[in-house]
């Protein structure tokens, strides 16, 4: 299992949680409640929890390369969501 950790600096975190999870629950299991949203990718786990000032997302999955694969994913998707912000600077820990 390989797991990386982003913190993303954002005052909404919480709405750009719960916007992102509305977007993947057509086509991903997704439980979304208050400031945290779990999304459930074939190959992969992303929790994300915002705080006052950042989001936090942990990434976890089989290997580096789907690890890899699925920070640009996240990534892409956050800054759509977050237009007037974008390009969110997203800061990976891979461990």
């Amino acid at each position: 299992m390989t797991t990386a950790i982003a913190m993303v600096s954002t005052a909404n975190g919480g709405k750009y949680i719960r916007q992102l999870c509305k977007h993947w629950s057509h086509k991903l299991d997704v439980e979304q409640e208050g400031q945290t949203g779990v999304v459930r990718f074939p190959d992969a786990v992303a929790t994300m929890e915002a705080g006052n000032d950042a989001i936090r997302v942990k990434l976890v999955a089989d290997d580096q390369e789907t690890v890899l694969r699925l920070q640009d994913v996240i990534e892409r998707h956050l800054d759509r969501f977050a237009f007037r912000e974008a390009p969110l600077l997203y800061k990976w820990k891979v461990g």
